[in-house]
């Protein structure tokens, strides 16, 4: 594992303690917090970079509307794949020297699409470079993994929502950056846009490096991981997570091209208003957060998807009206769900743990074993179900590419969601929320009450 000692190496970590935490603990949390923001976001901004970088392409690049859905869809795959190996790199690594790490890393994209992109290169060219970015999707990961050792219990709600807000807001920053570049130097400047972050990305990495820290207490833990893919509830949360965030991230990609194609809008009037889904998006998670709070993460998410299956109802009817403005208020509430979605489906994941030690802790188990385990459980599946919700961003931008080559609209794909969450939305149901004997909950741990969840 390396050496473990050094002036960012943190020997001593009592979170817990709260006079340490008054006197120690708060400012070094704090301040890993901030730049860890700093990164993910940076991280965000070049994993969704392709969202825009197609909106620079115009006829003389010769991509047809599959082209580019194939195009964007490219780095949310591979950023999905790897927030897995990013949830573990903390561990091994440290969190400050991975945040660094993981930020160098989002050069090498960056430069390349600054190389390469111009009217005449080939489509596959384009898709190892966006693949390259998709580096920036697993920054998520590691960065909830490491804030996540820094703060006690009672207040890690706020920091990871903090946190996750301020990465997610990467994908508004990088739309806004391309509507400022398109509005003032024209659609054929591209690498104005890769000019503007190659230094912010330099930025993050010297300010990790500076000021962050590594916790030498926090080890991998990969027997919790494996135990947490035997649960029936992994399953359960990842599927969730695939129609919250996988709709977030998705859309994202996806929500300036559907407007270019289906409504013919130029490259300045689509990334004029496709900034704000993704910007009210990553606002409203902390929102879905705190009504989980009040009322159950799974009533809140229950809620989520039936409104979500509205919205897209609406989306369906706008598209075959040919109605712009309904069509835009729609997806731009459509994204607001999805936020709420993502917080109520991640203020879940430890409710489930934490129900299901108060059952062995009723049943005689020993309460702090009991209570550690499910705090292991709960991290190990906020890694897991981040990476398998991300690929929900890569089903929404295939199942538009098949929609629009075969029938010119995206009125086909959005069907298709509509009975993703009418699935969603009978899955929180049945499993959450559904009345089951106390045998059930006992024995299986499957169906937990809503009003715990």
């Amino acid at each position: 594992m390396g050496s473990r000692t050094g002036s960012h190496w943190i020997e001593h970590w009592e979170p817990e303690n709260e006079e340490f935490w008054e006197s120690t603990g708060k400012k070094v949390a704090s301040r890993n917090l901030w730049f860890s923001i700093l990164a993910e976001h940076i991280g965000f901004s070049v994993w969704t970079l392709w969202s825009v970088m197609v909106l620079f392409m115009g006829k003389d690049y010769g991509f047809s509307a599959a082209d580019k859905f194939l195009l964007v869809s490219t780095p949310t795959a591979v950023g999905a794949l790897m927030r897995l190996p990013y949830t573990f790199a903390v561990a091994r690594f440290g969190g400050r020297n991975w945040t660094v790490i993981s930020a160098v890393l989002l050069l090498i994209p960056t430069i390349l699409a600054a190389i390469v992109l111009e009217p005449g290169v080939s489509l596959g060219t384009l898709m190892i470079v966006a693949a390259l970015g998709g580096v920036g999707g697993g920054n998520f990961a590691s960065s909830m993994t490491n804030i996540n050792t820094f703060f006690p219990e009672k207040r890690k709600g706020w920091a990871l929502g903090l946190n996750a807000g301020g990465g997610n807001l990467g994908v508004a920053a990088v739309q806004l950056v391309g509507l400022l570049v398109i509005g003032t130097a024209g659609a054929a400047q591209p690498r104005l846009v890769l000019y503007i972050y190659i230094p912010l990305v330099v930025i993050a990495a010297v300010f990790a490096w500076l000021y962050m820290d590594n916790l030498a207490t926090v080890r991998g833990d990969t027997k919790a991981m494996r135990e947490v893919i035997k649960d029936p509830h992994s399953l359960v949360m990842s599927f969730l997570y695939i129609g919250t965030f996988g709709s977030f991230i998705g859309y994202s990609f996806a929500f300036g091209l559907v407007l270019q194609n289906q409504f013919g809008r130029t490259p300045l009037q689509a990334v004029a208003v496709t900034f704000l889904g993704p910007l009210l998006g990553s606002l409203s998670r902390p929102i879905g957060g705190w009504l989980s709070d009040r009322f159950g993460g799974g009533k809140v998410t229950f809620g989520t998807f039936a409104l979500m299956g509205s919205a897209t109802v609406v989306l369906i009817i706008a598209s075959n009206a040919k109605s712009l403005a309904l069509f835009t208020i729609a997806f731009i509430v459509l994204f607001v769900l999805t936020g709420i979605g993502n917080g109520s489906t991640y203020k879940m994941i430890p409710a489930i743990f934490r129900a299901k030690a108060k059952v062995a802790i009723e049943a005689g188990a020993d309460e702090t074993t009991e209570l550690l385990k499910a705090r292991k459980l709960s991290g190990a599946l906020i890694g897991l179900a981040g990476a398998v919700g991300a690929l929900g961003g890569l089903f929404i931008n295939l199942a538009f590419r098949e929609s629009f080559a075969a029938a010119k609209s995206g009125v086909p794909a959005f069907i298709g969601f509509l009975a993703f969450y009418g699935v969603c939305f009978v899955v929180t149901w049945a499993v959450y929320l559904r009345k089951q004997p106390a045998t059930v909950t006992s024995t299986r741990g499957l169906a937990l009450a809503g009003a715990e969840v």
